[in-house]
């Protein structure tokens, strides 16, 4: 677990049950406001992180891939925060990304988490935690960088790396 910077945490996962314990981790940590950006490619682990994620923050349903609807909408028991789960893949950009609504949901006090952030980033706030997912050589193993931009997002990211790796 090489850190690069104190904004920067790279880890590799053995498997596909490591990286959705990763999320289950920072799920745990999510607060009302804060935006998580999933970028990879096709098959890296974005929606297996994802669905971890949905569990640490304890939503009613599994997380699982929204592409063909844009975004899912979760609930939990314990508060009125909701979960968006949005997926930009079929998206062609920015002004793609506003007719689904996007702006209301970046702009509300719901946790927001996307995948394929990339294709709009654009109109993403520039504070976020940003996660990258790789596979590599071995067919269950990613690379899996954290990168924090904002203090508030160094925090999320100093406490995951406690709550994750010790330390």
């Amino acid at each position: 677990m090489p850190i690069l910077s104190p904004d920067t945490l790279d880890f590799t996962s053995n498997s596909l049950e490591q990286t959705t314990r990763l999320g289950v981790r920072l799920g745990e940590l999510l607060a009302a406001g804060d935006l998580i950006c999933l970028s990879g490619d096709l098959g890296a682990g974005k929606t297996a992180f994802a669905a971890g994620v949905g569990r640490g923050w304890r939503a009613r349903e599994v997380v699982n891939s929204p592409t063909f609807v844009f975004s899912h909408e979760h609930r939990r028991d314990v508060d009125d925060v909701l979960l968006y789960h949005v997926d930009c893949y079929r998206l062609s950009g920015a002004e793609d990304a506003e007719s689904i609504g996007i702006a209301d949901i970046l702009a509300g006090d719901s946790v927001v988490l996307i995948e394929w952030p990339e294709r709009i980033l654009s109109i993403l706030p520039a504070e976020r935690l940003w996660i990258s997912l790789v596979a590599a050589d071995v067919p269950t193993r990613r690379q899996i960088q954290f990168r924090a931009s904002g203090t508030r997002y160094q925090t999320l990211l100093d406490s995951f790396r406690r709550g994750a790796f010790g330390g």
